[in-house]
């Protein structure tokens, strides 16, 4: 925005000079000890060294199509140098349905991999050694279904589970708040979350069994604020269902991880990843007694805000990505995926996922940002920043907490309609061109160049039906009947459903009929009037 003083994305005024006085001066208490990297409580970091013995992981974000397509530029990624893999899958697949039912008809691949059986999960990691990689797979209601297989998967080709390392994003709440791809009502949701947990430590030790994300709240126009306010505040509640559930904090909390998105305001977004590690270790602390270092750190991931892209000049996107890129890494983050300058087109080209993964590269390796840990430390602008967003988030996750707890609020609207408020008031400051987007609505060009984007062939859907119909023909079928009605009898009681989940998957049945068995016993969820 300009004329004027300037404010923050979360509301507070920006000020043209910042002086020691102005640090700490929000909260009005004794400044607390800046401290080390990797000393509670952690807004320098949560390691001592952070990238001056490694860089974070390089994460790239791909699937689209069919699993053997993914599977391609999965070795193109790993070729070009990326340390992790990022799955997105298919709308059908993140809502537990198959490829050949009538609810998935014109969405197959189009948004990320079609996912329906072992089979297809076999195809999308052939040659991938999941012993060696890490996997991100952004799934959330089905996110038990897609661990299984991708256990499954790691077993057949001699991987002892417990060697496993990636994360699930298996965040639901978020998904009532601002995404809507959720299938069963949210206390059913939670307990399979908390099975997740508990499976999780006894035969995946290493695995992230949640990534607690507030990307897609900022996406829908939450401020920085809004977004780790609301994303802590489903944190806390996840932690509370754990430990209802009859788990000890310091046995899940250290796989606990959070995605967060980085923007272009970049002093802002530093100072809001500062916030968001110091609100959590003294939540971890104080409320859960959490004695484990590592039960209170806040270890995330950071995409670049992909709603931050514009189709016009997209070119220009370049620099918005390297911008947030540096904010991600200046704020201490533990993974970063990069999106493509092309993406507010269609589905990135292997061109530009290459480019978006080589700006990763050259600020790691060319940069001089790994030789030293959090080199703001101790500015003045970010400092004060850093606790005038950390008030303001507090006094959000006061207000979830006086609606009786994230679930309780979500079910009244509340976090919905803050942040559906906050993206009004960007859009019309947009139009209004009191918001400067570059391309859009100032510098813009009379004529566009021709951009040829990557187009998924409709013809996947049917394929993707044929595989299902030779799977559902060479299976044995009574197993996979037997194996479900143990699901289903497992659902109505209080054991742990991942169990005979994954009999049914070794099985061969399908993530579909995995879900509806779960939905014959919860039912789905639908939002009440106030949505």
């Amino acid at each position: 925005m300009m004329g004027g003083a300037r404010r923050a994305e979360s509301g507070f005024e920006i000020r043209s000079v910042y002086r020691p006085a102005d640090v700490h001066e929000e909260t009005g208490q004794p400044p607390e000890r800046i401290g080390e990297p990797g000393d509670y409580p952690f807004t320098r970091g949560v390691y001592p060294t952070m990238y001056t013995q490694r860089p974070w992981t390089m994460r790239q974000y791909a699937g689209f199509g069919t699993a053997s397509e993914s599977n391609a530029r999965y070795h193109q990624l790993i070729k070009a140098g990326t340390t992790g893999l990022s799955v997105a899958f298919d709308l059908p697949t993140q809502m537990g349905y198959d490829s050949d039912e009538y609810i998935a008809h014109g969405e197959v691949g189009k948004v990320g991999v079609a996912i329906d059986s072992v089979e297809d999960m076999r195809t999308l990691f052939d040659g991938i050694p999941l012993g060696d990689v890490s996997t991100s797979m952004t799934i959330n209601a089905p996110a038990s279904v897609l661990l299984l297989l991708y256990q499954i998967v790691a077993e057949e080709q001699g991987v002892d589970p417990a060697r496993l390392t990636g994360t699930i994003q298996n965040d639901v709440l978020k998904e009532y708040i601002a995404r809507g791809t959720y299938i069963y009502p949210p206390a059913h949701s939670l307990r399979l979350i908390t099975d997740i947990f508990a499976y999780c430590k006894e035969v995946l030790p290493k695995w992230n069994t949640i990534s607690i994300s507030g990307y897609h709240m900022a996406e829908a126009g939450a401020t920085p604020a809004q977004e780790i306010a609301f994303t802590l505040a489903n944190g806390i509640e996840y932690v509370r269902g754990a430990i209802a559930a009859g788990l000890s904090v310091d046995d899940f909390a250290p796989r606990l991880a959070f995605f967060f998105v980085s923007r272009t305001s970049l002093l802002e977004e530093v100072a809001k990843f500062r916030a968001a590690r110091r609100i959590w270790a003294r939540v971890m602390k104080e409320e859960f007694g959490a004695t484990k270092p590592k039960s209170l750190t806040l270890r995330f991931h950071t995409q670049t805000a992909g709603v931050q892209l514009t189709a016009q000049q997209p070119e220009v996107n370049m620099v918005r990505v390297t911008i947030q890129a540096l904010a991600a890494v200046f704020g201490g983050t533990q993974s970063l995926h990069t999106n493509s300058y092309d993406e507010a087109i269609a589905l990135p080209t292997e061109k530009a996922a290459r480019l978006a993964l080589r700006t990763q590269q050259v600020i790691a390796f060319e940069s001089d940002l790994t030789a030293t840990v959090d080199p703001f430390a101790g500015s003045y602008a970010v400092e004060a920043m850093t606790d005038e967003v950390e008030a303001a988030a507090l006094a959000l996750m006061a207000k979830v907490e006086e609606r009786g707890g994230a679930v309780a609020a979500i079910e009244e609207g509340f976090q919905k309609s803050e942040i559906e408020e906050t993206a009004y008031q960007n859009a019309r400051e947009i139009d209004d061109g009191e918001r400067v987007v570059v391309g859009l609505n100032r510098f813009t060009v009379d004529v566009e160049e021709p951009y040829e984007p990557l187009r998924v062939d409709p013809a996947i859907e049917e394929a993707q039906a044929a595989r299902l119909a030779r799977l559902r023909a060479e299976r044995d079928d009574a197993e996979v009947r037997s194996a479900l009605a143990e699901l289903t009898e497992t659902a109505k009681g209080t054991g742990n459903v991942l169990y005979p989940m994954k009999r049914a998957l070794v099985a061969r049945a399908t993530v579909g009929e995995v879900c509806h068995a779960l939905r014959s016993v919860w039912g789905t969820y639908v939002p009440s009037e106030v949505f």
